[in-house]
């Protein structure tokens, strides 16, 4: 089974990997070295975090602890870096950040196939949302929020994700109506924690939180959607669904 999941991993990074070559096969070529230090960084992202749930659930917990504290953290640098302006959007983006915080490391600690379950979903989503977008974005969803946020992006990511979602639903042990609306919650939310996040920096007019991650920028800019979509699933244990 782990071994069919890597596969599974591979093959659409594999597949990716083609999609990006071809949307940047004709860009300057600092614009396309960019993009491979980006595509790497993620490849290595990936693999750390699901190595971690695979083998030692209590890494990926100890992971998310350092998610939470390194997007905290980029948080607080940006609100400082302002000045300490706008403290009352900065003041309900921290308290929705702590109730996003909670979700997500309740969510570490659940059965280690619903955590793989929902990770996978959320990097398909992330990924094919981008390449969509990229290959097929004509209708821009927030033009000043996220330009680069488009109807056919999210489309794209939602519809492979959701493919995706039927061909791995053997861990998660649900049904195929589950299934389906399993994926759609932790579709939406992930939009959302990613549309959130683009608002916020908006808000204190930057780019990228940070440039820790080469090619993503910070904590926040690569796990917005993991940390949304995993709350998504810890309010559905909450509620006993």
């Amino acid at each position: 089974m782990i071994v069919t999941i890597y596969l599974f991993i591979l093959t659409y990074f594999i597949l990716g990997g083609l999609c990006f070559y071809y949307i940047y096969r004709n860009k300057e070529a600092h614009i396309a070295a960019k993009n491979r230090v980006k595509f790497i960084s993620y490849f290595i992202i990936i693999h750390i975090l699901f190595f971690s749930i695979i083998f030692n659930p209590m890494v990926f917990y100890y992971l998310a602890l350092l998610i939470i504290l390194g997007s905290l953290a980029d948080m607080i640098k940006l609100f400082r870096q302002s000045g300490y302006a706008k403290k009352g959007f900065f003041t309900f983006s921290l308290l929705l950040f702590i109730v996003f915080s909670g979700g997500f490391i309740c969510f570490s600690r659940m059965d280690k196939n619903l955590v793989l379950f929902t990770f996978l979903i959320v990097s398909v989503f992330d990924a094919f949302s981008q390449i969509s977008g990229q290959l097929l974005g004509r209708n821009r969803l927030f033009p000043s929020v996220s330009p680069g946020k488009t109807l056919e992006g999210l489309i794209g990511g939602a519809l492979i994700a959701i493919a995706s979602a039927y061909m791995l639903k053997g861990l998660a042990g649900i049904s195929s109506l589950n299934t389906f609306l399993l994926v759609s919650g932790i579709i939406l939310f992930a939009f959302t924690g990613d549309a959130v996040t683009s608002l916020y920096k908006r808000k204190y007019r930057v780019k990228d939180f940070s440039n820790l991650i080469p090619g993503h920028g910070g904590f926040l800019d690569r796990f917005d959607s993991l940390v949304a979509g995993a709350t998504f699933i810890t309010i559905l244990d909450f509620l006993g669904i």
